[in-house]
């Protein structure tokens, strides 16, 4: 046994019953990347895109989640989802949030969640499995490659939102 590991480190699929502690991490998380404000979804949306679908084209779920317990105690969870490679012709998770409680932080809970979506991911065969760090975030970026993961330099994240993705969309919709 690893000194500074938990002795009981459970991880497991989300349940609608975590969705407010969930909603707490996701909030903590913001803050912690220096963006207190900009958490607007509410403990509902985050239930609906778990466990409803309603709010899908097909009504199914898209978003997953799984959390990890120590002594009963959720202290992390992993938020994902499938993206897909049009190269592979395979899905790949893409990890939208991996929040650990800071004391439980360098005690393998993180490692726990990552390695839980790596099975999950070579058991369906999926080929990828990716997410963004921020730049400043050393700590974390140290984590991951010494994981393996390597970094997509090469690569710039683009996104449209707000004023621009609906004027974009009145566009195409003639307005």
């Amino acid at each position: 046994k690893r000194a500074g590991v938990p002795e009981m480190t459970l991880v497991r699929p989300a349940l609608p019953s975590d969705v407010h502690t969930m909603h707490r991490f996701i909030c903590d998380l913001a803050e912690f990347e220096r963006e207190p404000d900009a958490v607007n979804a509410t403990p509902a949306q985050l239930a609906r895109a778990l466990f409803d679908g309603s709010d899908t084209p097909s009504g199914r779920p898209a978003l997953y989640a799984h959390v990890a317990e120590v002594n009963g105690e959720i202290v992390g969870m992993a938020i994902w989802f499938l993206n897909y490679s049009t190269w592979t012709g395979n899905h790949g998770i893409y990890l939208e949030d991996l929040y650990v409680v800071p004391e439980y932080r360098s005690r393998g809970v993180g490692t726990a969640l990552m390695g839980e979506l790596a099975s999950i991911a070579v058991e369906h065969g999926y080929e990828r499995f990716q997410w963004w760090v921020l730049d400043w975030n050393s700590a974390a970026i140290d984590v991951y490659e010494r994981m393996g993961a390597v970094p997509m330099a090469e690569w710039t994240v683009h996104r449209l939102s707000g004023d621009q993705l609906r004027a974009l969309a009145a566009r195409r919709n003639g307005r």
